[in-house]
């Protein structure tokens, strides 16, 4: 077995590697969809919602960037191109969405893409021993099961 820099298998880093970059792929989606509803939300809900999508789109913002730099230590490049994202992307695209229900069920059918792939990128890190890569994951997952809750709560519906 060949290690890398880090000490973690260098064959099991670039399958991780490969498994962020769609991650990545898809928060690139999500924030869009995320900046779209916030300049394009209407209706009573509008200022409650334009505050709350901002909030998430910079979390969003962040998130990429952790994603992206966690690419780079495992020595791989992170997809950076748009045309590269929309091939990688799973999460739903949000065209012209201004209705408050139909942005936060956008909300939630992305997070729920979001969630699938971080939890099987968290069990390979785990495979690899990869403690970096699976407590971001563990990071992540937490704080977007909540934010799936909260929204569902909002859209009068259970998790």
């Amino acid at each position: 077995m060949k290690l890398n820099s880090i000490g973690l298998d260098t064959k099991k880093t670039e399958e991780l590697a490969e498994e962020l970059n769609q991650l990545l792929a898809n928060f690139q989606l999500y924030y869009q969809n995320l900046r779209g509803i916030h300049w394009n939300i209407q209706g009573r809900a509008f200022f409650n919602l334009h505050e709350k999508f901002e909030e998430l789109y910079t979390e969003a913002n962040l998130k990429v960037d952790e994603i992206a730099e966690r690419i780079l230590t495992l020595g791989a490049t992170p997809l950076h191109t748009f045309d590269d994202y929309v091939k990688a992307a799973k999460v739903p695209i949000g065209k012209n969405v201004s209705v408050d229900e139909k942005a936060v069920e956008l909300i939630v059918n992305s997070l729920t893409e979001l969630l699938k792939l971080e939890r099987s990128i968290l069990e390979n890190a785990g495979d690899a021993n990869d403690e970096g890569t699976s407590a971001m994951m563990s990071d992540f997952i937490t704080e977007q099961e909540k934010t799936v809750w909260m929204m569902k709560a909002w859209l009068g519906e259970t998790v």
